[in-house]
Parts: structure tokens; C-alpha cells; sequence
């Protein structure tokens, strides 16, 4: 069976030139990223409208950049073809000095390269790279390896490795990851795990290699740039933005215990609205906050009353409230 994969795997790439990555290392991953929400209508289609509203409300606030097609875009309830009008879309809107990061996992090799090259093409700066999980048990080390190492050679934009092991099941190594931070198109990783002592040493095992690792959450943001992490794609972002960016500010600033009062105050919200309630959550905190968080496409439900009322009370003890 893993023969058979590499013999795939071998055929995809073996008719892509190989790239000089002469820009690859060069991106700067510094700062926080919001991890951008898909807006959709009533009859789930996706609102680009809102989408426009949206960025002309973040383009207010200091973002380094945008991440499109990332979990709380919803994207593997999207169709290919929405996937990569989504970086169109946004590439469009957007400054030219603002880094356009998209997410383009799919289930196979073959397919991840073509999506990556679709989105390459559609505008996105680089891509982030989700593990395959549907065969997760047969995800091995070698596995792993191949199909991340494939991608990256068959790759037009630098790859950002995406660990997220609370919705594939697997939880990237530390040596997984520093063995492919030596691949000149694998520029960072963003980690969504919370695993501190493991992006520690990530940050220390590859710092002759200028690989950055990006913090997966507002939940443990501040803890990871303390250990060397260079910034955040971070979905309170969507909603909290300013206050998002201004813990990276002050840490940037040394002004630690400002940092550390600013980032205890988002920690409730965060959770809420990521690993305890999820998009929904994310979706109508936005909706709360003046900005348009709308529906989610099925099989996700909308919060119940009660949870609706939970995320209204968490952002309000918080100190924010609606900004039409």
C-alpha cells in the first residue's frame, strides 16, 4: 500500500519543474493573520457582498495578512471551484502590501497539488498545508513525509505546514516537523495543538533554517511568541482583531504584563468561540461585534439560545460589546 503511494505521489510531480524558492524563505510570517470566515446567505450560497464589508472593517486594523479556506472558512464544506474563487475574491480586495495565505488541503497527493496551483494562480502568496485524515491510521511517519515533501516540490507558493490535530486526529512530532523545515519551499508552520514545549523546540531545532512557527490560537498566542513563535493565525482575530494584535504590539514592545492582562482577558472569548462552540459560535460573535458572521453551511447547526446567550455574556464580561 505505501508503495503504491509513492509510485502516486512520483507521477504527479516527476512532470513539475522543479522551483528555485528563491522567495520562499523570504515571506515574512511575522504578525497575526485572521483566519478568515466564508459568509454565506440564508439559502447558503456564498455572500461576496458581506465578504467586501468584512475586509473594509479589518482593513482598519493592523493585520500582516489573510488566511482564506482555513477551519473556520468552512472550507472542506466548499466545492473546489468556491475554494479558489474565495483567493480570487479577496486577492482582489485586499492591499497589495497585505500576505494572502490559503488553505489547500485536500484528501490526496495529486489533489493538494492541483488545489495548491489553483490557488497559486487565483492569487494566494502561500499556501497552508493540512494533514490528509480520512486514511489516518495508515498516516504514517513515512507517510507524512512524502506527501508534505511532494507537495512542497510540486508547490508554485511556499507551504506552511498546518498542524490541527483536534479535527484530523494526528498530531504532527516535533522531528516530523523539523525534518521537513529543510525543505527550501516549507517556510513555517502554523500550530494549532497548544503544545508549548513542542513548539519550543520546533522554534529551536530550525532557527538555522529561518523556518517560523505560527501560534494556532489567541488561547496560548502570548506564551508561544515568548518561546520564539513570530506571530498568529488566529480566529478571535475575526472578531476581536485590534485587541488580537495589540498582545503581539506590546509583546513586541516588552511591555510583558500589559500583554499578559490584555491576553487573560480574551481568553473566554477565544475559547467559546474555537474549541468549545466552534464557527457557529465564531460566526455569530460576529454577528454580535457588527460584523457579518451570517449562517453556517450544513451539516453545522446554529447555536441554540442558550449557547447564543453564552457568547453574548462572555463578550460582555470581557468589556466588548457591538460596534455597528
Amino acid at each position: 500500500m505505501m508503495s503504491a503511494g509513492r509510485l502516486c505521489a512520483a507521477d504527479v510531480t516527476s512532470g513539475i519543474k522543479r522551483l528555485s524558492y528563491s522567495t520562499g524563505r523570504a515571506l515574512d510570517l511575522s504578525g497575526i493573520f485572521p483566519p478568515i470566515a466564508t459568509p454565506f446567505l440564508e439559502d447558503e450560497s456564498i455572500a461576496y457582498d458581506k465578504l467586501e464589508e468584512n475586509l473594509k472593517k479589518w482593513s482598519k486594523i493592523p493585520f500582516k495578512g489573510y488566511v482564506v479556506q482555513g477551519s473556520n472558512g468552512e472550507y472542506p464544506l466548499l466545492t473546489p471551484a468556491e475554494r479558489v474563487d474565495m483567493v480570487k475574491r479577496v486577492k482582489a480586495l485586499i492591499p497589495k502590501d497585505k500576505l494572502l495565505i490559503s488553505g489547500s488541503a485536500c484528501e490526496s497527493t495529486r489533489q493538494t497539488i492541483e488545489m495548491t496551483n489553483a490557488m497559486a494562480e487565483a492569487g494566494a502568496d502561500a499556501v497552508l498545508v493540512l494533514c490528509p485524515s480520512y486514511f489516518k491510521a495508515s498516516m504514517t511517519l513515512s507517510a507524512l513525509t512524502e506527501y508534505f515533501t511532494s507537495v512542497a516540490d510540486g508547490s508554485e507558493v511556499p507551504v506552511i505546514l498546518y498542524n490541527m490535530p483536534a479535527n484530523t486526529g494526528i498530531d504532527m512530532t516535533a522531528p516530523l516537523i523539523t525534518s521537513l523545515a529543510s525543505h527550501p519551499n516549507i517556510i513555517g508552520l502554523k500550530d494549532s495543538g497548544g503544545d508549548i514545549t513542542k513548539m519550543a523546540t520546533v522554534v529551536k531545532n530550525t532557527k538555522h533554517l529561518s523556518f517560523q512557527v505560527v501560534a494556532g490560537s489567541t488561547g496560548f498566542l502570548l506564551p508561544a511568541l515568548l518561546v520564539g513563535c513570530t506571530g498568529g493565525i488566529n480566529g478571535l482575530a475575526n472578531i476581536l482583531g485590534k485587541e488580537v494584535c495589540q498582545v503581539y504590539q506590546l509583546f513586541q514592545e516588552s511591555r510583558l504584563k500589559e500583554a499578559v492582562q490584555l491576553h487573560h482577558n480574551l481568553v473566554t472569548p477565544n475559547s467559546l468561540v474555537t474549541r468549545e462552540l466552534g464557527v457557529p459560535a465564531m460566526k455569530a460573535a460576529l454577528d454580535y461585534m457588527g460584523l457579518y458572521g451570517g449562517p453556517c453551511r450544513r451539516p453545522l447547526q446554529p447555536l441554540t439560545s442558550e449557547e447564543m446567550r453564552r457568547v453574548r455574556d462572555a463578550f460582555k464580561a470581557a468589556g466588548y460589546g457591538p460596534n455597528k
